[in-house]
């Protein structure tokens, strides 16, 4: 007799299958959760501002409170010129141990006239960014280079917990002070 044919064989060969298809599908959920990281959600970043926005704003007769109601405030202003106001918006995806990749990015630059009046009106995107690379080398700091055992031993008795009590025990400025323990802290003088 063939031991496929057999009634117990063929129960351990239904009982397989469907403990295969419920493992299937209780792990089917698990596994299309990890698929999000293979697509990261774009999330948008400073002042969205649309074309359909600023396109209402004209050179030459759009003052500055008719940008502040239709966009917003700035981001930032230029640095040394409070009549050029700055939009920045860009929209990123999330990359695992890395920097977020910037998928858009617009700037709107306004530039006003000491009046208040728009007097031009510029759109900057993706492609008239300059990117700019980080120098790996370190910057030299003014100062003595100090060991180990000098960082370690350097503060030896500045330290006292008594010195803002009141106390006549030592002196705040540690043992090389005038000021010590004897005399009521006023130090004591070598005949």
């Amino acid at each position: 007799m063939n031991s496929a044919s057999h009634p117990s064989a063929q129960k351990r060969t239904r009982r397989n299958r469907s403990f295969f298809a419920s493992t299937i599908l209780l792990c089917a959920p698990l596994l299309m959760g990890g698929c999000s990281l293979f697509s990261p959600i774009p999330q948008p970043r400073g002042s969205l501002i649309e074309k359909a926005d600023y396109s209402q704003l004209i050179p030459g007769t759009s003052t500055q409170s008719d940008a502040m109601d239709l966009l917003g405030s700035p981001t930032a202003h230029a640095t040394f010129d409070d009549n050029t106001w700055i939009y920045v918006s860009m929209i990123t995806s999330p990359r695992p141990l890395s920097f977020p990749k910037i998928d858009k990015q617009q700037v709107v630059v306004l530039n006003f006239d000491n009046s208040g009046v728009l007097r031009k009106l510029n759109t900057l995107g993706k492609s008239n960014a300059v990117n700019v690379g980080m120098v790996g080398r370190t910057t030299p700091a003014p100062g003595t280079k100090t060991s180990v055992i000098q960082q370690l031993l350097g503060n030896v008795g500045r330290y006292n917990p008594m010195s803002n009590m009141g106390s006549t025990f030592g002196g705040s400025s540690g043992p090389m002070s005038n000021q010590g323990t004897g005399n009521g802290g006023s130090g004591n003088t070598l005949p």
